[in-house]
């Protein structure tokens, strides 16, 4: 999954890429993941028929691809690459999604961006430790987050699809985000929503319309089994994507 083309940048901080005049993501919001897991792992983990075949990635950025999964037309599960950055179906232009990487629980039924997805493509962006940075004073401390023992998990996310000109068709995603828990709230005061396996199912299934239920299944998600530490400015640049990266300080 190749970084998108265009200069980067340094935002407080961290890096951002800019590309046709924009910003691909809120600054506020350090918007990187891990996704090194074994397929194998990953199979078992979101049930897909078959272990699928993905890179290790260190340090995804936004406006890159990124696996998902999905219900299949058949009923089953299927894993997908999503463009990270959701265009709404009625956007004039692809670089709207640079601008939408994330949407926050509490209003995915008000914004126009998001709802129609939030009632029917609803998503699991398969990850395995992400992260934020921390304001301290004139510079961000970066930190990874990520179960102790390294297990992959989800992000809910939500996809839509998008028709450009001369019919370019392309599936993008975001990922939701809602209150820090008392883990991550020193360092940021948002987090991506993790959900557990056992609620897989419903979030994905497009025939579930009860917005009250799914609203209530993004929650912040319990600190106990999770683990956040300082790692190095290595990670700032989205051009490395290495080990290295989530390696701790100290």
């Amino acid at each position: 999954m190749p970084a998108s083309a265009g200069m980067t940048l340094s935002v407080g901080g961290c890096a951002a890429h800019r590309s046709s005049g924009a910003l691909d993501y809120d600054a506020r919001m350090c918007g990187r993941f891990t996704q090194a897991a074994d397929g194998e792992i990953i199979a078992q983990v979101f049930e897909l028929p078959e272990p699928p075949e993905l890179p290790r990635r260190y340090n995804i950025a936004p406006t890159q691809d990124v696996a998902a999964v999905r219900r299949a037309e058949d009923g089953g599960r299927e894993l997908v690459r999503l463009h990270w950055g959701l265009i709404p179906s009625w956007a004039k232009e692809r670089a709207m999604g640079a601008r939408m990487i994330n949407a926050r629980a509490e209003t995915l039924v008000e914004k126009p961006a998001f709802r129609a997805a939030f009632r029917a493509r609803r998503c699991l962006i398969v990850a395995d430790g992400f992260y934020e940075w921390q304001k301290l004073g004139a510079r961000k401390q970066p930190y990874f987050i990520g179960f102790t023992d390294r297990r992959p998990f989800a992000f809910a996310g939500l996809w839509e699809r998008w028709i450009g000109e001369g019919s370019e068709a392309v599936e993008s995603c975001t990922i939701v985000t809602t209150e820090a828990n008392e883990l991550l709230a020193p360092i940021h005061d948002r987090m991506p929503v993790i959900l557990d396996p056992d609620v897989f199912a419903p979030w994905i299934d497009p025939a579930e319309k009860d917005t009250e239920r799914l609203a209530g299944l993004l929650r912040p998600y319990p600190p106990g089994p999770l683990q956040a530490y300082p790692v190095s400015f290595f990670v700032n640049n989205p051009a490395n994507d290495t080990p290295a990266c989530r390696e701790r300080m100290g």
